[in-house]
């Protein structure tokens, strides 16, 4: 509440300590009242006084109260005041016990004092005061100065004769005057009172200076005011009213008051009529209440309307505390106090009264969750299928197709494929420091896996039909299994390696990511850098397969399983451009960027899963007629176009024999002849030499004599790439 307070000299002082009371903020805390001004008024005012006086009242225009504490002439003016500005109805008054329930204040001017609240100390008559009073004659002018002032008042006559009035006589009864004029001062129990305080406090100072002798004390004036006034402030007696009399620490007696409000009664009357008291605290008798003009609601007068929850006040600096601006706190502040937002600590959020900063709930993916379910579902299955080929490569292990596959490459292929799979179940295990290093290592190991397997299988095709029959002649370097192998984990190894210096830069370690304002999420410390440079080394591995598979996607029939990489790697590339932007975009949500992952490496397994190995297990499993040696062993006279430069005998080699035939040398040393076939324009080796090449586990064929004549292949001229035919 903002209140006005006015006062006269005599009320300055209460006026200051009320002012310096309520300043405090702790008061205002608790009384919820604030001051918005404070003027001073002499007892002898102007007209233009009380113009100024009422004008700076009504500048404030949402402190409507003001409390008064003048004397009730001044309290008068003040209305005429309002009456004589036209402002009659826009202030609500709340006056002293100088007003009290007094009719001179609002004589004349009943309807602007209407609602006006003022106090009077409570009180109860004396009978005992109006027995004594109304026995008194002149006689007691001798202990009373004042009395023969007041006779002459009351009587209108004179005790001396020196003026008009009539001569008293000492024999008039104050009775006689009691019936229409006398009422007992309201002060009059106040009065006696404190006598008795005085008295109850020199009583006990006696009895502990001077116990046994009382009266000496009195007359060597052995007592000072300051012993007395210690005593008096710690008496406590039943007083003439029957309450209690004592004092507190300040020397103040407890106040006790009753409560008036000047209301409209009836037919144009006006009264004060009781509406509460005070004694250790405040008592309204609400059904006593009327409000200006019969109102419903009681007026207000405030500067500023409370703020609502979760905002905070800010000072405007109009009245001290008594107006501010309501300012919302952010969703990550609590309420310190209610003039302040305060930033709750990293980690925490406020309580729901916003009082309190509160731990936030540490969430990670439930294995119940939909966005668990789907990638745990997709690699479950993966895991399965790649499980069933490999038994179909063991079992079958033997058979031609399964050996022109490349075994070994498709056995490592195959190992990564399965990895790729589990490593679903790493990446949505909740977070911990061994989870976390697993994380660094298995997901780039088993890409890479895959990938450096397609590139090397790609690379030794592409070498091996690039030579044309260069490669009949000598069998290219680092193409047999061992090799190849060796190669492989080559490549491998440098994931590892860039996997260990990852974690000697950055120790694997767990953290907590804030989710919005509401949660934490725990999660792996890892810089998106580093997962960034440990993808883009499976990325290069990704677009070298695709560049040699663009290469041999030409060579026909059992080595069109070129086009199947193509295909493979051209889907691969898709797939991760989609998830790139997927991933490093829902950095805030971690169920899109976990499960994105996910997705991506199941499905780029199950794209070379199904596009590399679901042929040779159809052929393998529902046609196994054509998993025999002539089945894998077609002529390449088509890649021999495309690929190959034309080995060209000469004409009378053509005529001579149908069937001629080419020698290389073998692994062992040894010289190998195989048939070619020879048309008018070209010979080109069969598939027979290619497939030696191609597998060592390959059985050698048998040399067979498709004619006396046969091209052999001096070693010193391998370069060279010519033969002769012996007719």
């Amino acid at each position: 509440m903002t209140k006005s307070y006015i006062a006269d000299y005599q009320g300055m002082w209460f006026i200051k300590e009320i002012i310096a009371t309520v300043h405090h903020v702790s008061m205002y805390k608790s009384t919820g009242i604030c001051v918005a001004q404070s003027l001073k008024i002499s007892r002898l005012a102007t007209d233009a006084e009380f113009d100024k006086i009422v004008n700076d009242l009504l500048a404030i225009n949402k402190a409507r109260a003001v409390i008064m504490f003048v004397n009730e002439d001044n309290c008068r003016k003040l209305l005429s005041t309002l009456r004589r500005m036209n402002r009659t109805s826009e202030l609500t008054l709340l006056a002293s016990d100088s007003w009290g329930a007094k009719i001179h204040p609002v004589y004349g001017q009943e309807v602007l004092a209407e609602g006006t609240v003022s106090l009077l100390p409570k009180r109860r008559v004396i009978e005992e005061f109006d027995a004594y009073f109304l026995d008194l004659d002149l006689s007691h002018d001798q202990r009373d100065p004042w009395f023969s002032e007041y006779w002459e008042s009351i009587f209108d006559c004179s005790l001396k004769g020196k003026t008009n009035k009539t001569q008293c006589t000492g024999k008039e009864d104050i009775r006689t005057f009691h019936k229409e004029h006398y009422e007992q001062e309201g002060l009059v129990q106040f009065v006696i009172d404190s006598v008795y305080a005085l008295a109850y406090a020199i009583h006990n100072l006696l009895q502990v200076v001077c116990p046994s002798t009382p009266h000496e004390c009195l007359e060597r004036g052995v007592l000072n005011g300051e012993d007395v006034l210690h005593y008096i402030r710690n008496v406590s007696f039943t007083g003439i009213s029957g309450d209690e009399v004592k004092f507190d620490d300040k020397g103040d007696g407890l106040g006790k008051y009753d409560i008036f409000q000047y209301q409209y009664v009836n037919e144009g009357r006006f009264n004060y009529v009781h509406i509460g008291e005070w004694t250790d605290r405040l008592v309204i008798f609400n059904n006593s209440l009327r409000f200006r003009n019969r109102a419903s609601e009681p007026p207000r007068s405030v500067c500023s309307e409370e703020c609502p929850f979760g905002y905070a006040k800010n000072n405007t600096g109009e009245s001290d505390s008594c107006c501010w601006v309501c300012i919302r706190c952010l969703e990550h502040q609590r309420l310190k106090n209610e003039y302040t937002c305060e930033d709750c600590p990293s980690g925490f959020r406020p309580s729901q009264n916003l009082t309190l900063c509160i731990p936030l709930p540490v969430v990670h993916l439930k294995w119940d969750s939909l966005w668990v379910l789907l990638p745990v579902s997709v690699s479950t299955l993966g895991m399965l299928a790649a499980a069933y080929v490999i038994y179909v490569f063991v079992k079958y292990n033997n058979t031609p197709l399964i050996m022109a596959s490349g075994r070994e490459l498709c056995y490592v292929m195959l190992s990564g494929i399965f990895m790729s799979y589990a490593t679903t179940f790493i990446l949505l295990a909740r977070p911990s420091i061994i989870i976390c290093t697993v994380k660094r290592f298995v997901l780039g190991i088993s890409l890479c896996l895959i990938y450096a397997s397609v590139l090397i299988k790609t690379n030794r095709i592409y070498r091996i039909f690039n030579r044309g029959v260069k490669a009949m002649v000598k069998k290219p370097s680092y193409t047999s299994p061992r090799s190849q192998i060796c190669i492989c984990l080559c490549l491998v190894s440098v994931q590892v390696v860039g996997g260990l210096t990852w974690i000697g830069f950055e120790k694997p370690e767990t953290m907590y990511v804030k989710h919005y304002t509401d949660s934490l999420v725990l999660t792996c410390k890892a810089s998106q850098i580093a997962i960034l440079l440990s993808l883009t080394y499976n990325m290069l591995l990704v677009i070298l397969c695709t560049v040699f598979g663009f290469k041999t996607r030409k060579i026909p029939q059992n080595f069109n399983e070129a086009k199947y990489i193509a295909f493979t790697m051209y889907s691969t590339c898709i797939v991760w451009l989609a998830f790139i932007p997927i991933y490093f975009g829902a950095i805030h949500e971690y169920k899109i960027e976990v499960t994105s992952l996910c997705m991506c490496v199941s499905i780029s397994s199950t794209v070379a899963l199904v596009c590399l190995f679901g042929p040779k297990v159809y052929i393998v499993i529902f046609q196994p007629h054509k998993n025999i040696r002539q089945g894998t062993m077609p002529s390449l006279q088509a890649a021999g176009r495309s690929l190959a430069k034309p080995f060209m005998p000469t004409a009378n080699q053509n005529r001579l024999c149908s069937t001629p035939t080419l020698s290389y040398e073998t692994n062992n040393g040894h010289f190998h002849s195989v048939p070619t076939t020879v048309d008018s324009k070209r010979t080109t080796p069969t598939i027979e030499a290619v497939n030696d090449m191609f597998s060592d586990s390959l059985e050698e064929e048998e040399e067979e004599d498709f004619c006396e004549d046969s091209f052999a292949v001096p070693r010193s001229m391998e370069d060279k790439a010519t033969s002769t035919s012996e007719q």
